[in-house]
């Protein structure tokens, strides 16, 4: 059985978009102070926007376009370091740990860059 099939893209997406239900009601519900309110909103909206571009990357390897599968990857790991520090900064993890998260940004921006690339390089089929 091979371990990246759209099932398991989907169900990745899907736990990811569950997450960031959760931490953004968490954020609005949960949590008074004002730091960790914003760390957790800009994780959860990171993290919905990211679970759909897992969604959609995954829908274009399955249709063939090379390099989407990276980018899904990419957007996965991205989402995971990115919102993963902030959330765990909000939860009371040591600031320092702030210094990790532009890390999750880059390759969230390497996805998109990829995504582009792939995108204008992609030939029609007329």
């Amino acid at each position: 059985m091979k371990a990246w099939t759209p099932r398991t893209w989907t169900g990745l997406a899907a736990i990811s978009g569950l997450l960031a239900v959760g931490f953004g009601a968490f954020a609005a519900h949960g949590v008074t102070e004002p730091k960790p309110v914003e760390w957790l909103k800009t994780g959860s909206q990171y993290q919905m926007f990211h679970a759909l571009a897992v969604i959609g990357a995954a829908a274009l390897h399955r249709l063939g376009v090379k390099g989407m599968g990276l980018t899904a990857g990419l957007f996965l790991a991205g989402t995971l370091i990115f919102t993963g520090t902030l959330y765990a900064m909000a939860l009371g993890a040591p600031r320092i740990l702030g210094a990790v998260t532009p890390i999750g940004g880059v390759l969230l921006m390497a996805g998109w860059a990829l995504l582009a690339w792939r995108g204008f390089s992609w030939k029609d089929q007329a």
